[in-house]
């Protein structure tokens, strides 16, 4: 008797199940490089999100700063705006104390015999036109004038005979600026005590 070994069942058994592990290493190779894709992704796309939300707070920050810019250059406007006012007021104050010394001096000087009939002012230039009982009381009025603070060399421009034996005259004098006319109030004194 022959005894028959049948090999063929158990290597087609053998076979199948190499193929069932290949396919399953294969399925599980798919599956875990699906996973490893799908979590890079996932982490390229937190990572795209974190940089958007990022980019969108600077965004945001920087449009805070323009605002910011923006109202500090309206607040320079307003502070220069501010600056122009107050040097405007505090020129007016010094010119009405100025306007108040010139007055004061214009009367102070006032020489007997003469009084002023007309007084204009163009910037710092006075022109004043008057009547004198006399050219001597023309020629002190200049003087007295001269000698004033507030006020420079007088300049003459005419004198003229009105009726009877009056005298009409127009004169321009300069005003001068409070430290021009500190330094003319200066002068005088410096000039005293330079001579012993």
């Amino acid at each position: 008797m022959s005894i028959e070994i049948n090999l063929l069942p158990w290597r087609e058994q053998q076979r199948a199940r190499r193929s069932r592990r290949f396919q399953l290493a294969i399925v599980l190779m798919a599956a875990l490089g699906v996973a490893a894709g799908l979590g890079v992704t996932h982490h390229y796309q937190e990572g795209r999100d974190a940089q958007q939300q990022r980019n969108a707070h600077i965004r945001e920050q920087m449009q805070r700063l323009d605002r910011d810019i923006q109202s500090i250059g309206e607040y320079e406007a307003i502070r220069e705006r501010m600056i122009g006012q107050v040097e405007v007021f505090s020129e007016l104050q010094q010119g009405r104390s100025q306007t108040v010394q010139v007055l004061r001096d214009l009367t102070t000087s006032l020489v007997d015999g003469v009084h002023y009939t007309q007084l204009s002012r163009q910037d710092d230039r006075l022109r004043l036109s008057g009547l004198a009982e006399s050219n001597r009381r023309v020629s002190d009025q200049l003087r007295a004038l001269a000698a004033a603070p507030s006020l420079a060399e007088p300049v003459l421009s005419e004198v003229e005979t009105d009726q009877g034996a009056r005298r009409r005259f127009s004169l321009s004098v300069m005003q001068l600026a409070p430290s021009d006319a500190g330094e003319a109030d200066a002068s005088p004194e410096d000039s005293a005590q330079e001579v012993p």
